[in-house]
Order: C-alpha cells, then sequence, then structure tokens
C-alpha cells in the first residue's frame, strides 16, 4: 500500500482543498491547524519520552481504479479504460499506482525558492516538473490544491539584504515577484496556495509548541531543537544512518545541542536580523519547519504528494517528515517526489557553486517555451546537462510545432466551415484516425508511466505534426469534394489532439501561432547579431547572385547564415528565412606542402 507516515488513518480524512481565490499571495490565511495539531498527539509508549515514527512502507497495491470524476476520452473510438497512473515514491524506492487520500481530489506540497536571488535552470526544471504533473492530475478529473510555498526570511537572505543595503523582508518579496514572471514565462499555473514563512509565524510557533510538548524538541537559550534521537526512524527517507548524518546544509554544528544531527526548529534573534516574538524569545524559524507547518496549514497533516528537487531529500525533506510525525501521529504523506538535478559539465548547478544561469539569461535569448521542451526532453528523475546545443534543437522542435499548427490554421481558414454545410457526414480518414489514436493512447500510457515526457515529445507527436504537413500538401491538389472534405476533417480532429497533448504538457502558449513564431525569429535575429534588414539583404544578394549564375556565391551567403542559426528557403520564386540550429563551420583542409620526394602532405 502506498507509504505511511503514521500509525493509523484519522478518522475525518482530508477535507475540500478548493479554494475561494485563486491569487498568488493568501494574505489573510484560514484558522490555524494548531486546533488539530493538538487534538492528536503524538503517541508514546507508556514510560517513554521517545517520539513514535511510522512503520516501514510497504508497497501499493495494483488493484486501483481511475477516478469517477476523470475527464471521458474525446471520442467513442478512443472509450477504453486509461493506463494507472504510476508514479516513482522516493520513500519505498518504487514506482507506485497513485490513489489519493480522498476520491477525486489531490493535496500537493512542493518545496518553493528561498527567493533573494533571479532563480535559475535548476529551479525551472523543478517547478516545469511538476506543473506536469499538476497538470496532468487536472486532465484526469482530480480537483488538486497545489500548494507551493516561498521561503521570504532566512540566513541567505538576511546576508545578500545586509550586503545590498536592503531590508530582508522587502528584498525578499521583490524576488518573489520576479519568480512569478519567470514562471508565468515558462507557462507554469499558478499554485492554489502560495504561502509565505512570514504570514505564518503562529502556525510555525504552535507546531513547534506541539513538538516541545511532545518530548521531541528542547530549548536552549532562545533557540529550540529538534531531538533526532527521540525519532528512532530518523534517515527513513533518505536512507542514511543517523551515525552519518550531518548536522544540516545551512547551518553550523552548535556545542549545545544533544546530537549534532539536531536541527533548529527556532532560531534565538541576533542584532540587526528580523525577528518574532515567541515563548522561547525573540526569532525566526529554522529552515525545515516552516514546510511542515504551512503544509498541515493548508493541506491538513495528512495528504497525497509532497516534492521538490533531490537535493532536498536530505535534510529537508528527512527533517520535515520527522517533526511532522513528532507534531502529529496523524501525519501521513503517500507519495514523496523528487525531480533529478540540472548539470553544468556534470556538475550540479547551483548558486552556491556559481555554476548556474537564470532563467532569465536563457530566455533573453531562447524562446521560453524552447526551454520548457528541453526540460521535457528528460524524464524528470533524470539528470540533464546544460548544454546550448540541446536548446537550439528544441528551439526549432517549438518552431517546426507552431510552423505546422500555423500552416494548419491557414490551410482551414476558409475550408473548416464546409463540413457542417454540405449536407453529408464526413468522417476522417482512416489513416488520420490511426494518427489520432496513436498519439492520444501514447499521451495517456507515458504521463501514465511515471510522467514519461521525452517519448511523447520525440515519437508520436512528430507522427502527427507530419501527418498534418501532408494533408496540408494534398488540400493543394486538385480533388474531388468529398475526398477534400475528408481531409478538412481529419485536419480539424488532429489538429485538436496535438493541441490537447501541448496543453497537458504546458507548451500551449495563449499568443497566436504568428505571435509565438515571430517571437522565435525575434530571439533567433538576437542571438546571430543580426536583423531582419541584414537578412533580406543577404536574400536580395544571394537572388541576384543566382540570377548571374553565380552559385558559388549563392551558397556561401546560404552557409554563412546556417552558421548562424538562420536558414534560407525557397518556396518558388521566393525565398523565406527561419531559425535553425547553426551548422557547424567547415574548416578548411590545411594547405598541401610538397616534400623533396615529391608527395604531398598537409602542413601542421
Amino acid at each position: 500500500m502506498a507509504s505511511q507516515l503514521r500509525l493509523s488513518r484519522p478518522a475525518n480524512p482530508r477535507p475540500s482543498n478548493s479554494s475561494p481565490s485563486q491569487s498568488p499571495i493568501r494574505r489573510k490565511p484560514g484558522p490555524s491547524s494548531t486546533a488539530r495539531t493538538k487534538s492528536a498527539p503524538m503517541a508514546t509508549s507508556a514510560g517513554s519520552s521517545t517520539c513514535s515514527s511510522p512503520p516501514t512502507p510497504t508497497p501499493t497495491s495494483t488493484a486501483a481504479s481511475p477516478p469517477s470524476s476523470a475527464k471521458p476520452p474525446m471520442n467513442s473510438e478512443m472509450a477504453k479504460a486509461r493506463p494507472e497512473f504510476q508514479v516513482y515514491n522516493s520513500l519505498t524506492k518504487q514506482k507506485e499506482i497513485f490513489r489519493p487520500l480522498v476520491e477525486g481530489k489531490v493535496g500537493m506540497y512542493v518545496c518553493g525558492v528561498t527567493s533573494y536571488d533571479l532563480s535559475h535552470i535548476g529551479h525551472a526544471r523543478a517547478y516545469v516538473a511538476f506543473d506536469v504533473l499538476y497538470r496532468y492530475l487536472k486532465y484526469l478529473g482530480y480537483e488538486v490544491a497545489y500548494v507551493r510555498n516561498f521561503t521570504d526570511v532566512d540566513d541567505k537572505i538576511i546576508r545578500r539584504a545586509n550586503e545590498l543595503g536592503e531590508d530582508p523582508v522587502e528584498l525578499s518579496g521583490r524576488f518573489c515577484q520576479e519568480f512569478l514572471k519567470d514562471m508565468a514565462d515558462l507557462h507554469c499555473l499558478l499554485p492554489t496556495h502560495q504561502p509565505r514563512v512570514t504570514e505564518h509565524m503562529d502556525q510555525i510557533k504552535d507546531m513547534i509548541a506541539q513538538i516541545i510538548d511532545n518530548g521531541c524538541a528542547y530549548a536552549v537559550d532562545g533557540d529550540v531543537y529538534f531531538s533526532v534521537d527521540k525519532f528512532p526512524h530518523y534517515g527513513l527517507l533518505s536512507g542514511r544512518k543517523l551515525e552519518d548524518n550531518r548536522a544540516g546544509e545551512r547551518v553550523a554544528v552548535d556545542e549545545r545541542k544533544r546530537n549534532p544531527a539536531d536541527f533548529a526548529l527556532w532560531k534565538a534573534a541576533k542584532p540587526g536580523e528580523p525577528s518574532w516574538g515567541s515563548p522561547w524569545g525573540p526569532g525566526r524559524p529554522g529552515w525545515h519547519i516552516e514546510c511542515s507547518a504551512m503544509s498541515a496549514h493548508y493541506l491538513t497533516h495528512t495528504f497525497d504528494i509532497h516534492g521538490g528537487g533531490m537535493d532536498l531529500i536530505f535534510p529537508h525533506h528527512e527533517n520535515e517528515l520527522a517533526q511532522s510525525c513528532a507534531a502529529c501521529a496523524d501525519s501521513k504523506v503517500n507519495y514523496w517526489i523528487h525531480n533529478g538535478f540540472v548539470t553544468a559539465n556534470d556538475e550540479k548547478m547551483s548558486k552556491s557553486l556559481g555554476n548556474f544561469f537564470t532563467i532569465r539569461e536563457v530566455t533573453k535569448l531562447y524562446h521560453p517555451l524552447a526551454l520548457r521542451h528541453f526540460l521535457l526532453g528528460t524524464h524528470y528523475r533524470s539528470p540533464v546537462n546544460y548544454s546550448i546545443s540541446q536548446i537550439e534543437i528544441s528551439s526549432e522542435a517549438v518552431f517546426y510545432i507552431y510552423q505546422t499548427l500555423k500552416d494548419c490554421e491557414d490551410a482551414l481558414l476558409t475550408l473548416k466551415d464546409e463540413i457542417g454545410t454540405n449536407g453529408k457526414t464526413v468522417r476522417v480518414s482512416p489513416a488520420a484516425q490511426q494518427n489520432i489514436t496513436k498519439l492520444h493512447d501514447e499521451f495517456e500510457m507515458k504521463l501514465a508511466d511515471d510522467l514519461h515526457t521525452p517519448t511523447i515529445l520525440n515519437a508520436a507527436l512528430q507522427e502527427a505534426l507530419r501527418f498534418i504537413n501532408s494533408s496540408i500538401t494534398m488540400l493543394k491538389k486538385k480533388l474531388q469534394k468529398q475526398q477534400q472534405l475528408v481531409i478538412i476533417k481529419s485536419l480539424v480532429d488532429i489538429e485538436k489532439q496535438v493541441k490537447e497533448v501541448l496543453d497537458v504538457l504546458g507548451l500551449l502558449s495563449h499568443s497566436t501561432y504568428a505571435e509565438v513564431l515571430q517571437q522565435l525569429k525575434d530571439r533567433a535575429l538576437k542571438r546571430a547579431g543580426l536583423t531582419e534588414e541584414d537578412i533580406l539583404h543577404s536574400i536580395d544578394e544571394r537572388t541576384l547572385a543566382r540570377k548571374n549564375k553565380e552559385f558559388g556565391k549563392s551558397d556561401q551567403i546560404r552557409a554563412d547564415l546556417a552558421t548562424k542559426g538562420v536558414a534560407l528557403m525557397d518556396i518558388g520564386n521566393d525565398t523565406i528565412w527561419r531559425p535553425c540550429v547553426p551548422a557547424q563551420q567547415e574548416q578548411p583542409d590545411a594547405p598541401m606542402q610538397q616534400k623533396n620526394n615529391g608527395e604531398q602532405v598537409k602542413a601542421s
């Protein structure tokens, strides 16, 4: 069964997670979860002060069924059972069939950014991956409560604010807004709630107090530490042994700790730092407690999915699991899901290592959809190595998708209405239906298999796009009326299926096809260091060279532009251009030299 993070199922399951507001920041949170926490104290053995811990999880049963609210198939020919959604659970180290705690509803918490700088493409990897999961769950018909937090008070934020002479909370708020702009560019849907630490101090302090009451934390000189020795299964998520654990990634070892691995729940105030009053004196939360408190507040102590990057498994998520169980016996997360790293030169990309590229740096030169396509081109759990050549390929792929859709739109512009006015029933061609069915089935099968997006992008979707292009070519020929209508109907239906797939993958823009194509071309010009006028001038030069039969010069103009990522295409008597993957410039052969014996050799 799904991984157990509590001793028994709570009497009252998680209520509806519907939200009256979809605003980015919830300014006035609902009632504190303190009452829920204190109504279910941590179970302890008689005469023992050791916190209880979750039993070792067992595999999920395979006898699951799709939710009753699942989205229906798009036509009767596809009216068959959907493949069951399986997702890899980092806790059990295996794929499991997804079964929510409450039928038709899903609660999902994903750890957000610490907002002290612009976000890098490692962040983009995480939030694009969980955006696809969010979109897919909604596609399946689930009502999803998606919570993604902002850490807006932290050591790194305070250091950066001091360097810039800014108020830490104001600096963090500014970068929260910059992050939201990046997410909008990448077509990431807004979560249901985006709580900030500074707005949830009451919930955090209440949870800390409950952990202390349950004998799993202790106060020292205004600081509060979680006692890992009181949690026997500490290390369950990460697989680390307690004796091997470090104190944490963000803190130095404190000699006042009972165990070096004990971690801070509350930090005593320091001069010049923001602080809040508490029963232990003024201070601020430790790094880990915020997510336990906010997830419990918005989703209760039992919810379906907790996600983040693999770097969060330890210490952050390990500590979350421990402190949540220490606060409430009913604490339970069914599925822990983690995405792989983005690497640069096969090393994890991160701000601390200084080898990162911000999302803005990439999207200045490449369309955000190209970056999203690049990230989806690798399975979300696998590492993806940042590569300009790969983003170039993704940029060209996105251009091909939108050029195909634009050509289809243009072809149907004056013909689409004829389907309903000819007085006869028009069906799609068998070949078109085969393409539609294959795309639909492969799309559902691959997403159901732990969100395997690369195969969708590289196989059935490409076949469908090629079919659209060949059908457009057929429409240009002289055809009988019924043949023409069949092609038109086929194009309408296959375009609909392609758009549905792109929408769930987050690759369908709200802009028109023409606008997206122009945006892609504008960035290609910027990368090439050219203007539209420069290219038109080169086209004119090439046209004149061809007219004068100077084919060497004509070919050279075309080759020079190709090395800059600009492809010239001759269509009839006209020449147009489009972005392309820059061609490798051919290296000229080394000059030949004569040896004394007359043999020719290349100069070194």
